[in-house]
């Protein structure tokens, strides 16, 4: 019979977060495979269950050498449980190589759902949410920094990133020169905890918060980039090509610029313009 990986969500903070089906998991699993031993430890104490199964570390360091001992306790018919201090596995936090191995050799995956700093910091933001993108943590150094946020001024969809609370005024401050002091965001600070704080503005008002320092886990939210107007002249010729198909001028102008969010009168004026221009 075969075993399974299952993969599953502990509190960021608040001990009433956890799941029913995390402490039968915790009870029943024949492993358990935790970043932390003792906080797991300590997790299950807090919640009246007793770990019946091995307990082993599966942190970064170890990860990659501990995945062969624990595919043959799969395949040999055992239950795997992955924990880690807090949120979800394999959302920065290790647990994806030990899915991909699993995937490869066809061995079962489930996931228990549970608490998660990015889809609760999301829900706090007070920002566009509807699409978002998730990236983890930014470069520590603070010319590749630079470089990615570069990557998010256009970037339509809010932004979640996680960081630490020594590095985020710096963070900050190189993104209100990058993407501007009126860019908002929304600094999450300890998500579920006693002393839970989001603070909500712009870039500028965010960055000038940091600088007294902050403590606890920090997760961003950042707002996506509004859509740049494009300029009128520059629209020209696709208003010309809808013309040739038969289209009137009035009635060209006013799709180019409803998909552009330009003036259809600007537009209208710069394509007699060009055509009156030798």
């Amino acid at each position: 019979m075969t075993g399974r990986l299952v993969l599953a969500a502990t509190p960021m903070g608040d001990i009433g977060d956890a799941s029913q089906r995390l402490r039968e998991a915790l009870a029943t699993a024949d492993i358990v495979a935790a970043e932390d031993t003792r906080r797991t430890k300590s997790l299950a104490k807090a919640l009246d269950v007793g770990i019946t199964g091995r307990v082993v570390s599966f942190y970064d360091h170890v990860e990659t050498a501990r995945i062969p001992m624990l595919l043959d306790e799969i395949t040999a018919g055992r239950t795997v449980l992955l924990v880690t201090d807090a949120g979800m596995p394999s959302v920065s936090d290790p647990g994806y190589r030990m899915v991909a191995a699993c995937v490869e050799h066809n061995l079962p995956v489930t996931c228990l759902p549970g608490p998660s700093a990015v889809t609760t910091a999301l829900a706090l933001s007070g920002l566009p949410v509807e699409r978002f993108c998730f990236d983890g943590f930014p470069p520590r150094k603070s010319g590749q920094r630079r470089e990615w946020l570069r990557t998010l001024a256009a970037e339509p969809r809010a932004c979640v990133f996680f960081e630490a609370p020594h590095r985020l005024a710096d963070c900050l401050t190189d993104a209100v020169e990058i993407l501007g002091p009126d860019r908002r965001a929304a600094v999450c600070r300890e998500l579920t905890k006693t002393y839970e704080e989001v603070i909500r503005g712009t870039l500028a008002e965010l960055a000038a918060w940091a600088v007294d320092g902050a403590r606890g886990e920090i997760t961003v939210v950042l707002a996506g980039a509004q859509p740049t107007a494009a300029d009128p002249a520059d629209l020209v010729d696709a208003v010309e090509a809808r013309t040739a198909t038969g289209i009137r001028l009035k009635d060209a102008c006013a799709e180019i610029a409803a998909a552009h969010a330009v003036s259809r009168r600007e537009l209208y004026d710069a394509v007699l313009t060009a055509r009156r221009t030798p």
